[in-house]
């Protein structure tokens, strides 16, 4: 008897310190998961009419490209890349607009690629970050360009600035905490990911509830043209219809046919759309 008494509370001592490590430990790791994407070193050389460049954003450094169009200039283009990815990505997108007219300002988000910072805020701060940038752009409509997280940091410093003339968001999320706990991992119960959002908050100094594309974009009224791949199951489709269904300006979707996660940008019927849509934006005549 004794030695099962002995047993039994060594399982329940057992039991107690996984509960105790559930609610401490896995919430920090999912808050640094969250805070701290993986930084990942540029993997396209700079392209050719492109000069490096640092920008100055919200009490950091950022670190990209400033692109100088082919031909008669129409206005200024920024692309702002996805979670964990860096300005690499945007070198087709450089390519199709210096072509057509557009300067092409890409950089690494902060926390990402070269650029300053350890944090990701998801839109909290790089908005700010944008704003920044913008404001050191030459006179002339701007475009904003993003993909998935720099589609939602699109949509967000879109607001209230009067010199972006549109945004093409490829997809965006609708809000953080939505696509946070989508992709979090099925085992982890909703207590242990609402601790990791007020860790996160914390160590971050910033606020999950306000990070909020889709609340965003009821403030819109310039033109906005989301992007989405059909089969993309990592942020799915319904982040961009809910965003559409939340802007009050002009306003397109396209679904991308077996298009999965950050791969829209890639495909030429995406462009098509693009190209025309920036022909009805952006005053100057035919791409």
């Amino acid at each position: 008897m004794r030695v099962r008494q002995i047993i039994g509370g060594l399982a329940a001592g057992t039991a107690l310190l996984v509960v105790a490590l559930a609610f401490t430990v896995v919430p920090s790791i999912a808050a640094g998961g969250l805070l701290h994407p993986a930084r990942v070193a540029l993997y396209n050389h700079t392209p050719e009419g492109c000069l490096e460049q640092e920008f100055a954003g919200d009490g950091l450094t950022l670190r990209g490209w400033s692109c100088a169009a082919h031909r008669q200039r129409r206005g200024s283009v920024v692309y702002l890349h996805g979670v964990a990815d860096n300005r690499s990505s945007a070198v087709g997108v450089i390519n199709h607009l210096t072509r057509r007219g557009f300067d092409v300002v890409a950089y690494d988000s902060r926390a990402h690629g070269q650029s300053d910072g350890d944090v990701c805020t998801y839109g909290f701060f790089e908005k700010r970050d944008l704003k920044r940038v913008i404001d050191s752009l030459p006179p002339g409509p701007v475009v904003l360009i993003g993909s998935s997280l720099g589609a939602a940091v699109a949509i967000q410093g879109a607001v209230g600035n009067e010199r972006v003339a549109g945004v093409v968001a490829a997809e965006a999320f609708s809000d953080l905490r939505t696509i946070a706990i989508e992709r979090a991992p099925r085992v982890l119960p909703r207590p242990v990911i609402a601790r990791a959002f007020r860790i996160a908050e914390d160590r971050g100094h910033f606020d999950v509830a306000s990070v909020s594309p889709a609340v965003a974009a009821a403030l819109l009224r310039i033109p906005v043209l989301l992007i989405h791949g059909a089969d993309d199951v990592a942020t799915r489709p319904e982040h961009s219809r809910r965003i559409l269904s939340a802007l009050n300006g002009p306003k397109q979707l396209f679904l991308v046919p077996h298009a999965g996660h950050n791969q829209s940008l890639n495909d030429p019927l995406a462009w098509n759309h693009i190209e025309q849509w920036l022909f009805s934006v952006v005053p100057g005549g035919a791409l």
